[in-house]
């Protein structure tokens, strides 16, 4: 795949209790390169109006992924199959504690494209608040993408 890649990111969180969906997706262009057996996607966000881009770094490979985010809003988030990890979500308003446990992931490669889907169960200061999923699709940049 080449560098210069459109990442698509789109997620789900459905909040317990109310049945409520809280959709969100953005697509962005981004950067990608393949070393020791993992894929790396790097994009830039805009969280608010302070015009400082919060950049995201995402590592795939068949057993997880992981998200960095360094900004606004850092955190380092672990999705692995059957495991539950702790992170910490760093906001300019204070830190939350988040627990992720990864119930599905599905990797799919071909040429020119990625697509990782996560569902998981999101914990905030060790108590659950929503099941929510994740999918991260990357592909190559054509020129009709051309932004």
């Amino acid at each position: 795949m080449e560098k210069q890649v459109l990442v698509h990111v789109s997620g789900l969180h459905m909040m317990e209790g109310d049945g409520q969906e809280e959709p969100v997706e953005i697509v962005v262009p981004g950067e990608h390169y393949f070393r020791n057996g993992s894929h790396y996607v790097r994009y830039e966000e805009m969280l608010d109006d302070s015009n400082k881009p919060t950049v995201n770094y995402i590592k795939i490979s068949p057993k997880g992924m992981e998200v960095r985010k360094k900004g606004l809003v850092n955190t380092h988030m672990v999705f692995e199959q059957g495991k539950k990890n702790v992170a910490f979500y760093t906001t300019p308003f204070g830190t939350l504690q988040m627990g992720i446990a990864a119930t599905n992931l599905e990797f799919k490669e071909k040429e020119g494209c990625l697509d990782m889907k996560v569902d998981y169960a999101l914990e905030m200061n060790e108590g659950y608040v929503a099941d929510c999923c994740l999918s991260i699709l990357v592909e190559e940049k054509n020129d009709h993408f051309a932004l």
